[in-house]
């Protein structure tokens, strides 16, 4: 056994590209390995900004032999089969193996070496390697069959044991030398094998194990902002994309001008984000500092001093171009910034920007006066648990001395007309911001801006911060606005949304999604069931101007809810089972329900009354082609039955006393006179455990009903009798849900 080294070196890797390429790397090579009969113990990958490397262990010098065996044409069979077999295998019929009247062709393959299988799987891998994006280059690139890789490859190292793999695709061929540090190391580093792969290369200061660079970068900048008395704020995307650009990673900390942090602070850590690729600090209050860690490729002599100043240089550029966007947006009111709205296209088949937000302010205003969205005692800001930081960026606090940059701490409306005219008017500046400068430069701020250019033209509180959190929430698992003006802002603005696109007939078709319609359908749900937001959906629905569309669009909300759903341990049969009773559009009223009823449904006593149900329910259907019979509540020891669409005659009514009841008779007639009216009484106040434990009451009756009786009796009469008290059991399970619907 021996193990095996391969090094693709090319130009600069882009950082997003090389965690999926290490997998490719490993999936190709195992799959060629596979094809050729060949397992390795072991296949590690390593990537770096000039490199994607693998190693694999324990491999067999060669193959084993085979022999492959061909059933063939039965003994006598006609001339034409013998000859095509014989074409098929270019054998003769006296090299053929006859065993039990059948002809086999029987070809020994002799094992092949190891260095020769990998000699032809490497250039196959590197041809069909899918990289997102790859290019051609040099003379060769004029013909489209030319080599693509994602930049130019310059180099192959290829060693089975000590001894190297010979290949060659487009003139590179393999060999046992790389190179170092492109800074670091002069000249190439000759590796012997691939024991001494990673240790020669950390000598060449290049350090192959991207976790080991992530570690360093990570425990680097921590260190680097402690030193100064400061706090990182973590941000492991930034450690992985740093990783992806470095080969010996050093964190260095610089300084900023702290006139800078009159600008928003998330303008100041997404320009060091991602324009930079900066961590940004705070100080031991919590607030943003004027201080930034980089992560330099190189180990400088003078300590780093000539790097820090150059991207503290590059940074302060950034930074004024962003003061400068601010101040000017400033200078203009977001009424005026509202009105270019009505220059942008929301949608070719739905107007502009501008007819969307009038559509969404009146939309948000009705919802207030309806009632849907009620003021609330609570205070602070318009998202649970949001942080002031917004969108997806790392948290980052606010100065509380500055009143741009405070959370929301003002009363919620007084009155449901302040609350509508908040509403209303939040919407109508919900996408001011669109215009801006600021969010022409970052447009992942759209919204936020908005908040801050509100709060600092003199709007309400409750108005800034819904226009800045109006987005929210965005998908699942995103934090949910509370506050009542931006709960009414962000709901109009999905409902819009949604009802607009299926109006057009532009629903979500597959894994096509182009307008995040699926998004906006979590969103609003999430708006709905986690403000307890009461009220009939279907007319909901109706209002945003989807009265052509609202069946599909209830389905499709339906099935969203289900995947919102899932996520918190719900089961999408229940949900079916209550909501097809149909009449239930209230979400919130039809959720507490199905978690009431998957409650007691998962519970031995709800497994068996399941089962009733569904034994029921079948003999019901069975009998008579499906007759339809009820059993009246008892009174004064006489007992009704009722009887329609019958095909035996019976009759339309019978009477029957206590004395020509059995047991099991009396006994689930009188759960059911108690258990039917306790359900619909608790059903009526909301109160659904209190229907599922009315219902629990029947499960010892109908299992000693089914146990005791002979409901298909050759007595029409107490057939009849029996039929009818398991049509009144159907009904009033039916109460609570169609448990037809439900599974198991």
């Amino acid at each position: 056994m021996t193990d095996f080294l391969l090094e693709l070196r090319s130009e600069e890797i882009p950082a997003r590209m090389q965690l999926k390429a290490k997998e490719d790397l490993a999936r190709l090579f195992n799959d060629a390995l596979a094809k050729a009969g060949l397992v390795a113990a072991s296949v590690e990958t390593f990537a770096t900004p000039r490199r994607l490397a693998l190693i694999a262990t324990g491999l067999p010098l060669a193959t084993e032999a085979v022999s492959e065996e061909t059933k063939g044409p039965k003994v006598g069979a006609p001339p034409q089969a013998m000859e095509g077999f014989l074409r098929k295998t270019g054998l003769s019929q006296d090299q053929l193996v006859e065993r039990d009247g059948v002809y086999y062709a029987v070809v020994e393959k002799a094992g092949r070496q190891t260095a020769d299988v990998l000699a032809e799987a490497i250039p196959a891998i590197i041809r069909a390697f899918p990289w997102p994006k790859s290019q051609r280059w040099g003379a060769a690139s004029v013909s489209t069959e030319s080599l693509r890789w994602v930049r130019p490859l310059q180099g192959i190292v290829a060693l089975l044991g000590d001894a190297v793999v010979h290949c060659d695709i487009d003139g590179i061929v393999s060999g046992a030398e790389t190179m170092g540090h492109r800074f670091h190391h002069s000249g190439v580093v000759t590796i012997g094998n691939a024991g001494d792969y990673i240790e020669k290369l950390r000598a060449a200061h290049v350090l192959v194990h991207f976790s080991e660079r992530c570690r360093i970068i990570r425990d680097g900048a921590t260190a680097a902002a402690e030193g100064a008395g400061l706090n990182l704020v973590e941000d492991e995307g930034l450690v992985i994309e740093n990783a992806g650009l470095t080969e010996w990673p050093v964190p260095m900390l610089g300084r900023f001008d702290a006139a800078f942090l009159e600008v928003p602070q998330e303008v100041i850590q997404l320009t060091a984000r991602v324009n930079q690729k900066y961590f940004v600090c705070h100080d031991a209050a919590g607030r943003l500092a004027n201080a930034f860690v980089c992560t330099a490729n190189i180990d400088a002599h003078d300590n780093g001093t000539a790097i820090v100043a150059g991207n503290e240089k590059v940074l302060a550029a950034r930074l004024s171009d962003a003061k400068f966007f601010w101040e000017q947006d400033l200078k203009v009111a977001l009424d005026d910034q509202a009105q270019k709205l009505a220059q942008i296209t929301f949608h070719e088949k739905l107007g502009s920007v501008a007819d969307k937000v009038e559509r969404v302010a009146k939309l948000a205003r009705w919802l207030v006066e309806e009632g849907i969205v009620k003021s609330s005692p609570e205070r602070g800001g318009g998202a649970r648990g949001a942080s002031d930081g917004g969108g997806s960026l790392p948290p980052v606090s606010f100065d509380a001395e500055s009143p741009l940059h405070r959370p929301s701490d003002g009363p919620p409306p007084r009155t449901e007309e302040d609350l509508a005219d908040q509403a209303e008017r939040a919407a109508r500046l919900c996408k001011a911001d669109l215009v801006t400068g600021m969010v022409g430069e970052f447009p992942e701020l759209q919204g936020l801006m908005g908040g801050y250019y509100a709060r600092a033209q003199g709007e309400s509180d409750a108005v800034a911060d819904a226009i800045r959190d109006h987005y929210k929430p965005v998908g699942q698992g995103d934090d949910v606005p509370t506050a009542p003006v931006t709960v009414a802002v962000s709901l109009a603005d999905k409902l819009d949304t949604l009802a607009q696109f299926f109006a057009a007939a532009m629903p979500p078709t597959g894994s096509k999604d182009p307008f995040a319609l699926r998004r906006a359908g979590i969103g609003l749900l999430s708006l709905i069931t986690d403000n307890g937001l009461r009220g009939s959906f279907r007319k909901l629905l109706i209002e945003t101007g989807a009265a052509t569309s609202y069946v599909d669009l209830e389905a499709f909300l339906i099935d969203r809810l289900k995947v919102q759903q899932r996520e918190a341990g719900v089961r999408h049969d229940l949900i079916d089972a209550v909501f097809s009773l149909g009449g239930e559009d209230d979400l919130v009223r039809l959720l507490a329900r199905v978690k009431a009823l998957q409650a007691y449904i998962t519970t031995a006593e709800g497994a068996n009354l399941l089962a009733a149900y569904k034994r029921a329910a079948n003999i019901l259907k069975q009998a008579d082609g499906g007759e339809k019979t009820t059993v009246a509540p008892a009174q004064a020891g006489a007992h009704h039955v009722s009887q329609s669409g019958t095909t035996d005659e019976i009759g339309s009514s019978l009477r029957w006393s206590d004395a020509d009841l059995g047991r099991e008779d009396l006994a689930l007639l009188t759960a059911l006179d108690v258990a039917e009216p306790q359900a619909q009484k608790a059903l009526e106040v909301e109160d659904f455990e209190g229907a599922m434990a009315a219902l629990a009451s029947l499960r010892a009756p109908i299992d000693a009903f089914f146990e005791g009786v002979m409901v298909n009796d050759p007595d029409p009469a107490k057939r009849a009798f029996r039929l009818g008290l398991l049509a009144r059991f159907r009904d009033a399970v039916t109460q609570v849900a169609d448990f037809s619907k439900i599974e198991g």
